[in-house]
C-alpha cells in the first residue's frame, strides 16, 4: 500500500488513479501524519445500483398488484 500525504494526492491524483487502474495499487491519504482515507480499486463483483439486479430478471410478480380483488378476495369479519 502506497501511502501519500493529502498536499502530494491533490498535485499527483491523475497518476495515482492511474496507479490504481493499472496495478490494483491502494493508496492511504494522511493528514499530519493520520490517515483519513484510502483510494483504492472496485471490486469486480461490484454491482451496478443502477442496472435491474439480474436475479430478479423474469419479474417476481404474478400477478397486477394493482388488479382489483375479486369479492371472496376480500377479508370478511
Amino acid at each position: 500500500m502506497l501511502v501519500v500525504n493529502f498536499h502530494e494526492v491533490k498535485t499527483r491524483l491523475f497518476e495515482l488513479l492511474r496507479l490504481v487502474e493499472e496495478r490494483n495499487e491502494r493508496i492511504r491519504v494522511c493528514r499530519d501524519g493520520k490517515p483519513v482515507a484510502e483510494i483504492g480499486p472496485i471490486a469486480p463483483t461490484a454491482r451496478d445500483p443502477l442496472r435491474p439486479d439480474p436475479l430478479l430478471a423474469g419479474g417476481v410478480l404474478h400477478e397486477d398488484p394493482a388488479a382489483r380483488l375479486a369479492e371472496e378476495d376480500w377479508p370478511h369479519s
